[in-house]
C-alpha cells in the first residue's frame, strides 16, 4: 500500500517557509527582539509578504502588471536587505574603530562588485535600451537580479568575517547577532550554489529529445527545492536561537553589552530567503522575463 500526499513538494515547502516566517515574527515580538533588530524584522516581514503575493497573484494578473509588482518587490527587498546587513555589521563590529570599519566594508563591497560583474552573461545594451515598456521591465529585472546577487555575496562575506573575527569584537558564537548572520550566510550560500549549478547545467546540457529536456527541467526543479529546504532549516535555527537568551557576561546580557541596550525581559510567549521566493528563494518565477505576447 502506497501513501500519497495530496500536496506537491512546492506547496509543502511554500507552506513551511511562510509558516516559518510567521513563527520568527512571533518570537521576535514575544522575546522583545524587534528593538534590537528592526531591519532584520522588516526583512522577515517583506519576504513573507513576497511569498504571499506570489501565491495569491501568480496567474491571476496580466503578465505585465504582475511583472511590475514582483520586480518592484524584488528591488525593495534588496534595499531592505542592504540596511539589514549594515545593521548587523554595526552590531557585530561596534567596537572596531571607524577607519578599519570603513576599510573592511569597502573591501567586502569591492569583492561583491567583482563577483556580480563577472557572474553570468550580461544582455546586450541595445536590447535593454530599446523603446517600449517591455525593454524597461527587462532592465529593471536585470537590476533586481544583480542587486539580489550582490546582497547574497555580501551576506556570505559578512558571515565569514563575523565567524572569524566576531568573537574579538563582542559578537561571539552564542550572541543573537552572530547566529542571525550565520543563518543569513547559509541561506545566501545555498542560493548562490543552486543558481551556479543550474547555470552550469543549462550551459553544458544538450538534450537530444523531449525526454532528456524534461529530465533537465526536473533536475533544475529539485535543485531549487533543495535550496528552499535549506532556508526552512535556517528559519528553524533562528526560531530556536532567538527564543533563547544570550549568555551573560559579567552579569550582563551579552547583547546588551555590545549594543548598549538593557537585557530583554524574559517572557513566556507562544513560539514562525527565503531568499531563500528566496535569500532566500527569490519568489518563485518572479524574475521571469515578461512574455512578448503581453505586448501584442
Amino acid at each position: 500500500m502506497h501513501f500519497h500526499l495530496p500536496f506537491s513538494a512546492n506547496e509543502i515547502l511554500w507552506t513551511l517557509t511562510f509558516a516559518g516566517h510567521l513563527v520568527v515574527l512571533v518570537v521576535l515580538m514575544g522575546r522583545d527582539r524587534i528593538r534590537r533588530f528592526p531591519w532584520f524584522t522588516a526583512n522577515i516581514v517583506l519576504i513573507g509578504f513576497r511569498l504571499l503575493s506570489a501565491k495569491m497573484l501568480y496567474g491571476r494578473l496580466p503578465q505585465i502588471p504582475m511583472a511590475e509588482v514582483f520586480i518592484g518587490l524584488a528591488l525593495l527587498s534588496a534595499i531592505v536587505s542592504a540596511m539589514m546587513l549594515l545593521e548587523l555589521a554595526r552590531k557585530a563590529f561596534g567596537k572596531v574603530g571607524r577607519g578599519p570599519w570603513v576599510g573592511g566594508a569597502l573591501a567586502l563591497m569591492a569583492i561583491g562588485a567583482v563577483v556580480v560583474a563577472t557572474w553570468g552573461k550580461w544582455p546586450e545594451w541595445q536590447t535593454l535600451n530599446a523603446p517600449g515598456l517591455l525593454s524597461h521591465l527587462q532592465l529593471l529585472q536585470l537590476i533586481a537580479l544583480k542587486a539580489g546577487l550582490l546582497i547574497d555575496v555580501e551576506t556570505v562575506l559578512l558571515g565569514v568575517t563575523v565567524a572569524l573575527f566576531g568573537r574579538r569584537t563582542g559578537a561571539g558564537w552564542k550572541t543573537h547577532t552572530q547566529r542571525i548572520v550565520l543563518g543569513l550566510a547559509t541561506a545566501s550560500l545555498s542560493q548562490i550554489i543552486s543558481e551556479a549549478v543550474v547555470q552550469w547545467i543549462e550551459a553544458t546540457a544538450k538534450p537530444q529529445s523531449m525526454a532528456e529536456a524534461q529530465k533537465i527541467m526536473d533536475l533544475r526543479e529539485h535543485i531549487f527545492y533543495a535550496n528552499s529546504a535549506v532556508y526552512v532549516l535556517v528559519l528553524l535555527w533562528w526560531i530556536v536561537c532567538l527564543w533563547r537568551e544570550e549568555p551573560e557576561v559579567n552579569g550582563t546580557n551579552a547583547g546588551a553589552t555590545v549594543t548598549g541596550e538593557l537585557p530583554a525581559a524574559v517572557s513566556i510567549a507562544p513560539a514562525a530567503e527565503p531568499a531563500n521566493p528566496t535569500v532566500q528563494d527569490r519568489a518563485q518565477d518572479e524574475a521571469q522575463p515578461p512574455s512578448t505576447e503581453a505586448d501584442s
